[in-house]
């Protein structure tokens, strides 16, 4: 697997892992709840299940990618390009499911997750775009 697909990946994985952070560990402070995801201080007591719940996906995802890369770089290709496709596919298709609800308008004004949309996309989407040119 190549640097750039190596590099991406990794990229997305971070991403995933501070998201993580984010909505498990520090949601219920304003600069989190409000500053990242704009949910208002009265709504985190009904949304923290899911905050919570979503940030252990955005964990698993980021750790497989990780233990991909790891298989990688230690002799067992087919295992490492195997997870960190799938993570990051998985990761493409989840990006794509928070810009489908974005323009929904699902749980906050429409436009508000663009940017977390962009940003779980593209790292992903890159390794996933290098690895299979690699």
């Amino acid at each position: 697997m190549n640097a750039v697909a190596q590099v991406a990946a990794g990229l997305a994985a971070s991403l995933h892992v501070l998201v993580f952070v984010w909505e498990t560990v520090l949601f219920t402070k304003p600069g989190v709840h409000w500053g990242v995801f704009k949910v208002p201080t009265e709504d985190v007591p009904p949304v923290r299940l899911w905050s919570f719940n979503v940030g252990l996906y955005n964990l698993f995802l980021g750790a497989g990618t990780v233990i991909g890369l790891v298989a990688l770089n230690t002799g067992d290709e087919a295992v490492g390009r195997a997870l960190v496709f799938y993570t990051c596919g998985f990761m493409v298709l989840a990006g794509i499911g928070l810009g489908v609800s974005d323009r929904m308008a699902l749980s906050r004004p429409k436009g508000a997750g663009v940017v977390g949309t962009i940003s779980q996309i593209t790292p992903a989407l890159v390794a996933i775009v290098a690895l299979a040119l690699a």
